[in-house]
């Protein structure tokens, strides 16, 4: 079984989704805009929140140890140091799978605990944060920040969104492996397997926070012990989706359409919950109750630039991406010192924008799910592959 760089389809859209878990699939793409797109109505019943809807304003290379007490850090306080080789296309042997018929999708219950690097290798060295945004234990990962909102508030911070190679490579690590633990998948080390629960999708593009809040179902920053990488990094696939930068251009086709590609897959029974595979179909407008992001950076004191590789080449002014974002770096930074100063960030009631950029669109209601609790299986136990 021969894994593509960074490639996963979104099969199906949510259209058909009333009843089953499937990933949702791309909006229209839409013309690049020059400016914050205005308020428009939510999409039908069923459809994904686009950016048609106005945004909410070497192979053996070794794990890096912490540095001594006395040697200065390589990463700022809460990121994890990565100094390792990537690699563009690597092959993995599936030895037990299941097919889930909900989401179309055969799932890789086991392979064979051996990678092979087929691609090209590529040495990064690079800063990512331990947990997703915002990057702290024991608080729930932000939902419903679009591409370019995700990309404001790391720059808030002096970061930027991470890549989807750094991604993969702080995931997989440097044994390139298809689980952060291991070889053989666990939803209960990385959240996954959950039961499908037919979101509302007129509320979910209000932004409803009762909807937004039954929908959850996820677990805090740092409640999977065993849900991290060997470089350390904890949280990557399972529990909810990231979003990262794009870095395929050249390969054109859809995969050339967007900034933004996810990865990681969400809580949901028959979904990806892998290091390796993307989803290139989603436009940067695109926000939704299980997608967060966490930030990366540049090491070794170094500064760090908060655009895109892509945005960086076509020369793009950051206030273009914090006019579509609908707020600044400088506003993010404004909530950010009044929650430390307050414990809180206050917002009117009908008022998205100031919630999106305080993290608080989630009901009070949310509960965390346990993640020893027994998975709902319909679909047949895995078996083991012809060799």
């Amino acid at each position: 079984m021969r894994i593509r760089p960074l490639v996963s389809l979104a099969l199906v859209t949510l259209a058909a989704c009333a009843t089953t878990p499937r990933e949702p699939a791309a909006p229209t793409p839409p013309a690049a805009p020059s400016a914050a797109p205005a308020e428009t109505p939510e999409p039908p019943a069923g459809a994904a929140p686009s950016s048609s809807i106005a945004p909410p304003v070497a192979s053996s290379a070794a794990v890096v140890p912490p540095a001594a007490p006395d040697e200065p850090r390589a990463c700022p306080a809460g990121m994890t140091l990565v100094d390792g080789e990537y690699c563009t296309e690597v092959e993995h042997t599936c030895l037990r799978e299941w097919y889930d018929k909900s989401n179309k999708k055969t799932i890789c219950e086991e392979f064979a605990p051996k990678a092979k690097c087929v691609g090209k290798r590529m040495k990064k060295r690079f800063c990512i944060d331990d947990f997703a945004w915002p990057n702290q234990s024991g608080v729930r990962a932000e939902v419903m920040n679009n591409f370019y909102q995700a990309q404001v508030k790391c720059a808030a911070v002096d970061k930027r969104i991470c890549t989807e190679s750094e991604w993969t490579l702080a995931c997989e690590g440097p044994e390139m492996k298809p689980f952060p633990y291991g070889w053989e998948r666990d939803p209960t080390k990385c959240n996954g397997d959950q039961k499908w629960d037919g979101p509302d999708m007129k509320k979910v593009a209000r932004r409803d926070p009762k909807e937004l809040a039954r929908l959850w179902r996820g677990v805090p920053n740092g409640a999977q012990p065993e849900c991290k990488s060997d470089y350390g990094v904890q949280d990557l696939p399972g529990n909810t989706d990231d979003v990262v930068s794009n870095e395929s251009w050249e390969r054109g086709g859809m995969y050339s359409k967007f900034e933004s590609v996810h990865t990681g897959g969400p809580w949901y029974k028959g979904t990806r919950n892998q290091c390796r595979p993307k989803i290139y179909t989603h436009d940067e407008g695109f926000y939704y109750y299980f997608l967060s992001f966490r930030c990366c950076a540049e090491p070794d004191g170094k500064s760090t630039d908060p655009r895109t590789p892509h945005q960086r080449k076509e020369a793009e002014p950051f206030s273009k991406v914090e006019s579509l974002a609908r707020f600044s770096a400088a506003d993010v930074r404004e909530k950010l010192d009044e929650k430390r100063r307050t414990g809180g960030c206050a917002c009117k009631p009908k008022d998205t924008l100031c919630k999106t950029m305080c993290g608080t669109l989630l009901g009070p209601d949310a509960k965390d799910i346990d993640l020893k609790a027994p998975r709902e299986r319909e679909d047949p136990p895995p078996k083991k592959k012809r060799r």
